[in-house]
């Protein structure tokens, strides 16, 4: 089936940049060298669009004299990526029923320094003031259905500031310098139809169409055998009949909830019964020391796995633990594998385990939040069934060579392999403990060639939703399924 229609705005290469005469009267000394005046006000910007959480970003401030057409930044860090917010094809077309739900907002504000000035909690500090004094406000309409199929670039530049107040001259108010890309960021969606421990089928989504692509077999090894001896089994490939032959002896074993969590795994199958993915426990979720939980010193880990030949071949690892505090939240750790090396961290947050949430790796700089680099377009189509190869996709940078793509802030990446790991990779969306989850996973289609990627995330979504159960207070029960599964002990 064809991906499903995503669209992604990106807000970058804020900045505020006054006349020199802000800055020369600011101190009796006037600018120091380079144009750099340390007691410039902390600046920064409230980014809103519809009903998203609203984007707090410090941003760098610059100063221009009149003679000078070249800006000299008055910090060393530079903004680039500031916020970016991701539609849904379903709220595309509500944002076209109300246009002023598709008008970004940027309001710039300006603070004087507070102790620990440090950037973002000099914004930070500032909201908890009334030192606060709001520079100016800018919106721009997005063009969000052309977005669906090119990229547009609904500003970029600088932007004047006046004051309300303010009669002066041209060139006497601050400007604010703001670059808005709408783009097209098309995804492969896929939705459980149960919980993972439930063995559950997996459908790819496209609208009101559903189609089963994968099927899931949860299990439970008695003794954990490790990365090491995970890695290097090949009979870990097929089911194995004897120890189903065992199941007898294991089920007058009792669960022991209070020691450990520990040997489950989740194998994905494609239609044909391949296996073409895994997620195996390969560190017990144990209680810290004088506590009934998990911690960060001692998380448990999944390793997730894809085909090689007659094993298995390490994709990523995911940690987990449960953090320490009045709010209870899973704390994720995932790092991909290169070479069969855990190399970057590619993503680090958390989940409420009371209300569940979304786990997402975007693999993009910005001060406050990720956001998109340029994606291919959302014409391709993948084929489940045949594994057949993506490459014939068109892949393409929108607004290369011009203003639009960030160029002059954004590092770039010319190697193929770094461009395939920047950007939306995936989010899961899973429920809380105690709720009835069937996690819905979508993978952007440019890390999508064949089946066994889609799988592979489909997997580590089944490990996220997982370790909520893995992560509960050894104190609690766990659910039914996960019980009857550890005394089985089913492979």
């Amino acid at each position: 089936m064809d991906p499903c229609s995503f669209v992604r705005i990106i807000v970058g290469n804020l900045a505020v940049r006054f006349p020199s005469s802000s800055s020369s009267s600011s101190s009796s000394s006037g600018p120091s060298v380079s144009g750099i005046n340390p007691s410039a006000p902390n600046c920064y910007c409230k980014i809103r669009f519809k009903n998203f959480p609203r984007e707090i970003v410090s941003i760098p401030v610059m100063f221009r004299t009149e003679s000078e057409s070249e800006t000299r930044s008055s910090s060393g860090n530079v903004s680039t990526v500031a916020a970016c917010f991701s539609l849904s094809k379903a709220q595309i077309e509500a944002s076209l029923k109300k246009p002023k739900w598709g008008v970004l907002s940027v309001e710039a504000y300006s603070r004087g320094n507070c102790d620990g000035d440090d950037g973002v909690s000099g914004a930070s500090c500032g909201l908890a003031t009334a030192g606060e004094k709001l520079l100016g406000r800018f919106e721009v309409s997005l063009d969000l259905k052309s977005a669906e199929t090119k990229t547009c670039l609904a500003h970029n530049g600088w932007v004047a500031l006046p004051s309300k107040k303010s009669k002066s001259k041209t060139g006497s108010d601050p400007e604010l310098h703001v670059s808005v890309r709408v783009e097209p960021d098309p995804r492969f969606v896929f939705q459980f139809d149960g919980e993972p421990e439930c063995s559950p089928q997996v459908f790819q989504v496209q609208g009101n169409t559903k189609q089963a692509v994968f099927t899931c077999k949860f299990g439970s090894r008695n003794s954990n055998s490790g990365d090491r001896n995970l890695l290097h089994s090949s009979s870990m490939m097929s089911e194995s009949s004897s120890t189903r032959s065992c199941i007898s002896s294991l089920n007058s074993e009792k669960e022991q909830p209070s020691k450990e969590r520990k040997g489950w795994s989740i194998t994905v199958h494609d239609l044909s019964g391949s296996p073409v993915a895994m997620a195996s426990m390969v560190t017990p979720f144990v209680p810290s020391p004088g506590s009934n939980r998990v911690t960060r010193s001692s998380p448990g880990a999944w390793l997730i796995l894809r085909p090689d030949g007659c094993t298995w071949k390490p994709w990523g690892r995911l940690e987990a633990w449960r953090e320490v505090g009045y709010s209870d939240t899973l704390g994720y750790r995932f790092e991909l594998f290169q070479d069969g090396i855990a190399t970057a961290v590619s993503a680090s947050s958390s989940i409420s385990l009371k209300n569940g949430g979304s786990f997402v790796i975007d693999v993009t700089g910005g001060t406050t939040t990720t956001a998109s680099t340029p994606t291919t377009s959302p014409q391709g189509s993948w084929d489940l069934g045949s594994g057949s190869s993506a490459d014939s996709r068109p892949a393409s940078r929108p607004g290369s060579g011009s203003g639009s793509d960030f160029g002059y802030l954004l590092p770039q990446h010319p190697s193929s392999a770094a461009a395939q790991n920047r950007g939306f990779v995936m989010s899961a969306t899973v429920e809380g403990v105690g709720k009835r989850s069937k996690p819905e996973v979508e993978v952007g289609v440019t890390h999508v060639t064949c089946t066994e990627d889609a799988a592979a995330h489909v997997a580590l979504a089944a490990a996220v939703d997982l370790s909520l159960d893995a992560c509960r207070l050894f104190s609690h029960k766990l659910r039914k399924e996960l019980r009857q599964q550890s005394q089985l002990g089913v492979v």
